[in-house]
């Protein structure tokens, strides 16, 4: 397995009002672009769905990344889970197996998103090729 680690930039993040709001707990949707710096270079575009019971509790959602990975340039699909244990959030991604092209074609592998004290993103990747 190789690793990739990096940050990302959150350029855009459109939600949605809620799409049902009851008992306390809300579901929506986000439409999010992201430019990403590191061993992953370029930019992605990510449609989720949101949870809220009264702060962020979970999301799941997909992205295509579009750029280079080490050197290698081509995209591929990452899809998103993310919730939280204790009020301590866990963010993941699996890269979707098929998905990859150009001389990323055949990638797959898994990794994290994590949030610094700061509200900064970062990522760590493990991949094969």
């Amino acid at each position: 397995m190789s690793r990739a680690e990096g940050t990302f930039d959150l350029d855009r993040f459109d939600a949605e009002p809620p799409h049902e709001d009851r008992d306390g707990v809300s579901l929506a949707r986000a439409h999010i672009t992201k430019t990403f710096h590191g061993d992953l270079t370029g930019a992605s575009e990510t449609d989720i769905i949101t949870v809220h019971s009264g702060h962020p509790a979970a999301y799941a959602g997909i992205e295509r990344f579009e750029g280079m990975l080490h050197g290698r340039e081509g995209s591929f699909v990452l899809q998103h889970n993310a919730g939280g244990t204790n009020g301590v959030p866990w963010l993941t991604w699996k890269i979707v197996e098929t998905t990859g092209t150009g001389e990323l074609a055949g990638i797959r592998g898994e990794g994290q998103i994590i949030i610094g004290p700061d509200g900064g993103h970062s990522y760590a990747l493990e991949y094969e090729l």
